[in-house]
């Protein structure tokens, strides 16, 4: 490739990609320079102006067309662009998050390289948003993981991390292979890894046994893709992980990285199988008439999340099987493949985003000052910091899905997506419904620690200036969609095409 063909390139396309890409090379650089005895938090500030720069030049791209480079591996589309806004908002949320985090072992287990290595994850994530190409989804995919196995056992001098960490690197490496394997069987039969041409190969394809084999390619996808979502039965690595990583990478990892993870969901679903036949009597495209085995996977997920957070006595824990019936919820949405599927996943992945990095800075702030992960460290919360205490009420009937918070639209939203078809999903919204009542219980639990048992502690908290933004921030962003929806779903429809360019 010649330098007149690169530079016909339209490269402003990712500028959001090149800013995270320098910031992450900055940061790595100024740590390698900087004193050992310095606090590496200035690199946290230089990141998180990094984040706010990309989401800048992102908002400067709302209005341009879809476009793409690279020989179509790089796409700029109105998904791209409203994933990635995500992305970014939640990465400057949880940065602030580990601005404010001093781990009880001391500094040095929770150095520079956190910074970094967040940003590389970050970049992959946005890569994986953008991939118009299986090489590039794959590069973005193994860069956020990786960066993410290495997160997860930041402190190095604990037993729980080292476990967590070792966990998440043997499941993730198993699930990436056969995501890997998946891959190259839809490779195989096309003869291309770009996802538009896939597309328009797969159409012509009536052989029985390449039927069969995209079928199984379209099994193991989903398997290997479903581990990034922690949903059921590949949800093992979640609650170990969620303990053992220090708090800011598992709210990272509850909300960036899930929200890749669907990203890369759909991007090769609904790009490749959208349009691949299936066989069947009725001439259904493949991913309509293997949806109910979404839909399992779906009403699995939200069982076991659910049933088993009841009995979860840390925090971090009961979040992480939190996280998984929650990714439950987020799966509906997919197996319902309803017209506005796209709107509702993007504005429910939103909610949780605000609502679940709220509470982990509650979380994180509350653990450290007692020292343990225990429910019980919430007793009497509200006498010893009120602010505190309602916040983390409001955040828990937003997961919960009480009206008049974000978390109730979402799952309205996903309630009337899935019984809108002809053929409605009740069985799955009655298991959504049921197991959102059991959530109650456990939710619910940790609010009357905080409001009707006596504190052990009777000291003021003070918090943090870093976690009080990101707190404020999350309560205002909660309660605002909650009671006023439409100004997301306006800027949504306005701004994005409702997702009409996706599969130009």
């Amino acid at each position: 490739m010649d330098l007149e063909t690169l530079l016909s390139y339209e490269w402003g396309i990712m500028t959001p990609e090149l800013i995270i890409l320098g910031v992450a090379t900055a940061l790595s650089l100024m740590d390698l320079f900087m004193p050992k005895s310095q606090s590496r938090k200035i690199l946290g500030w230089v990141g998180f102006a990094g984040v706010l720069a990309a989401l800048v030049s992102l908002l400067g791209l709302i209005g341009h067309g879809p476009e793409s480079i690279l020989l179509d591996t790089f796409r700029l589309d109105s998904f791209a662009k409203a994933f990635k806004l995500l992305l970014l908002i939640g990465s400057a949320m949880v940065l602030l998050i580990a601005i404010g985090y001093e781990p009880n072992e001391g500094l040095e287990e929770f150095r520079g390289e956190f910074f970094y290595l967040f940003m590389a994850a970050l970049l992959g994530a946005m890569i994986m948003s953008s991939s118009g190409d299986l090489i590039t989804l794959f590069v973005g995919l193994e860069l956020l993981s990786i960066s993410s196995y290495i997160l997860a056992g930041m402190r190095k001098r604990n037993l729980h991390s080292n476990e967590s960490a070792m966990k998440y690197v043997i499941n993730g490496s198993i699930a990436t292979a056969i995501t890997l394997f998946g891959m190259s069987y839809v490779y195989g039969l096309t003869g291309t890894t770009n996802l538009k041409e896939m597309a328009g190969f797969l159409t012509s394809v009536y052989n029985e046994q390449h039927i069969y084999l995209l079928g199984l390619a379209f099994f193991m996808i989903v398997v290997g893709l479903s581990f990034k979502l922690a949903a059921a039965p590949f949800h093992m690595w979640a609650p170990d992980v969620y303990q053992g990583a220090p708090t800011p990478v598992t709210a990272f990892l509850s909300v960036v990285s899930k929200t890749a993870g669907f990203i890369i969901m759909i991007r090769i679903l609904f790009s490749i199988f959208a349009n691949a036949p299936s066989g069947d009597a009725q001439g259904l495209p493949m991913i309509l008439a293997l949806q109910d085995y979404i839909a399992f996977l779906a009403g699995a997920t939200m069982i076991i999340g659910n049933l088993i957070a009841l009995r979860q006595r840390n925090i971090k824990r009961l979040f992480a099987y939190s996280s998984i019936a929650q990714a439950g919820y987020l799966l509906v949405v997919i197996a319902s493949m309803s017209l506005f599927m796209f709107d509702t996943l993007w504005f429910y992945l939103g909610a949780y985003l605000f609502m679940n990095l709220g509470a982990f800075a509650i979380i994180q702030h509350v653990t450290h000052k007692s020292g343990s992960e225990d429910i019980s460290q919430f007793a009497g919360l509200y006498r010893r910091a009120p602010f505190l205490a309602i916040a983390m009420a409001i955040f828990l009937l937003s997961l919960a899905g009480i009206p008049g918070t974000a978390g109730f639209i979402g799952k309205l939203n996903i309630f009337m997506g899935a019984l809108v078809p002809s053929e409605g999903h009740y069985v799955l919204v009655s298991i959504m419904i049921a197991t959102t009542v059991v959530s109650y219980f456990y939710y619910f639990g940790v609010m009357v620690q905080m409001f009707f048992r006596p504190a052990g502690d009777t000291g003021k908290v003070k918090i943090p200036a870093a976690l009080t933004a990101v707190i404020g921030i999350s309560l205002a962003a909660t309660i605002l969609f909650g009671v006023a929806p439409n100004i997301a779903f306006d800027f949504l429809q306005g701004n994005f095409n409702q997702f009409t360019d996706f599969f130009q």
